[in-house]
């Protein structure tokens, strides 16, 4: 399967990606900042995630999103966090976790 985006919609405090073959995740701020892969947030050699999820406020908000070349994107959190880079498979894999 191909993790390619066809639209990427900023709904404020979420966003939603159409997918190429047109399924469509939608994703919140709190939600994406406690999946965070960066180093900072899971142990690189043990893979234990570093972040309690307790410690993510519910009412965390993305204040800023880039594209990273062709295959991620990377979010600035309202808690100054912005260092994790989101593959696009790793958010439809995220997605399909939540269904």
């Amino acid at each position: 399967m191909k993790f390619e985006p066809r639209e990427i919609i900023d709904e404020g405090s979420s966003f939603s990606i159409r997918w190429a073959d047109d399924a469509v995740s939608r994703f919140d701020a709190p939600a994406l900042r406690r999946a965070c892969a960066c180093a900072g947030c899971v142990n690189e050699w043990t893979g234990e995630q570093m972040v309690k999820p307790e410690s993510v406020p519910d009412d965390l908000k993305i204040e800023n999103a880039n594209l990273v070349g062709r295959y991620a994107l990377n979010f600035k959190f309202s808690d100054g966090h912005e260092t994790g880079i989101y593959s696009f498979k790793y958010l439809r894999e995220l997605a399909e976790r939540q269904k």
